[in-house]
């Protein structure tokens, strides 16, 4: 049967689901309405659909690691209740499993490939959604390898409010490369040395630090020194070799990782909807809303 527009059209209104999703559900039922509308709820499409509008600031981050390579990946839910669901715990587990196993370059990448149950990972993720009630989203991961020399500090913060993957080479202590990776939760360097600061990120906050001395009404003479030194305080804030180790403050990071031999090449920090912009809810006109249904 042929396809027109119109069915497509109304096959939309009628589940919220996308063009080309409504067209493959009409073409899959050869044109039949209600078993189109059956292809896209069993798919989790159309429930999926009316939910894409929705904000997914919540949710989880979450480490797993296997010999020489590990992953670390945020899962973004409505609210932080449903983030704490067993089914959404087992999303995520699964997600992460497959990340590690097939190792994707990128988000969309990864949701067209096939899990191990057939689905397509953007398959498995609605089919949740229709399970669980919320808009999921696979918003990020990165892929980690080391050596059979090296370590991985694997930390989750509050079950996962945060998460911190480091890479030690020089060292098989787990153990130790969690220290560190504690650490990076706790004070969110941007660099592991200095020498990854760009120049111009220097030079700004040196013309930044300039001008406040001046308006301190620093002498000319002395103020290029003292810059310099202000400058040094601003690379301990952002540098995590340079920063004073939380467990010992007497010792450096730095120091810590030479005690130990070892190097740290390599860490991500993720912290759950960080960058997402949230919708702000009037929380009792919400309520408000809900009872006049």
């Amino acid at each position: 049967m042929a396809i027109t527009a119109k069915m497509v059209k109304e096959l939309r209104e009628k589940t919220g689901a996308g063009m080309m999703d409504c067209k493959k559900a009409l073409t899959e039922t050869d044109g039949n309405m209600e078993a189109a509308i059956d292809f896209l709820r069993e798919k989790g499409i159309a429930s999926a659909a009316k939910k894409a509008d929705r904000i997914a600031a919540e949710g989880t981050t979450f480490i797993l690691s296997e010999g020489n390579d590990a992953v670390i990946l945020e899962v973004n839910a409505e609210t932080d209740f449903v983030a704490k669901n067993e089914n959404f715990q087992v999303l995520v587990k699964e997600l992460a499993e497959h990340l590690l196993a097939n190792k994707p370059a990128s988000v969309e990448e990864a949701l067209k490939q096939k899990m191990s149950n057939g689905q397509s990972v953007d398959e498995y993720i609605n089919a949740a959604i229709a399970k669980i009630g919320e808009k999921l989203t696979l918003r990020r991961f990165e892929l980690k390898t080391k050596t059979d020399n090296g370590a991985f500090g694997e930390y989750l913060h509050m079950g996962g409010r945060i998460s911190v993957l480091t890479v030690l080479e020089g060292t098989t202590d787990a153990a130790a490369a969690k220290d560190i990776a504690m650490h990076i939760a706790a004070i969110n360097p941007k660099y592991i040395t200095r020498d990854q600061v760009s120049a111009e990120e220097a030079d700004h906050e040196r013309q930044v630090l300039t001008q406040q001395a001046l308006n301190e009404g620093k002498p000319e003479k002395i103020v290029a020194k003292m810059v310099e030194g202000r400058l040094g305080k601003f690379f301990e804030e952002i540098c995590l070799l340079d920063q004073a180790f939380v467990k010992n403050p007497d010792q450096k990071v730095r120091q810590f990782a030479e005690s130990l031999g070892a190097e740290v090449v390599d860490f991500i920090r993720y912290e759950v909807g960080e960058g997402i912009e949230k919708r702000q809810e009037n929380f009792a006109e919400e309520v408000m809303n809900q009872v006049k249904q």
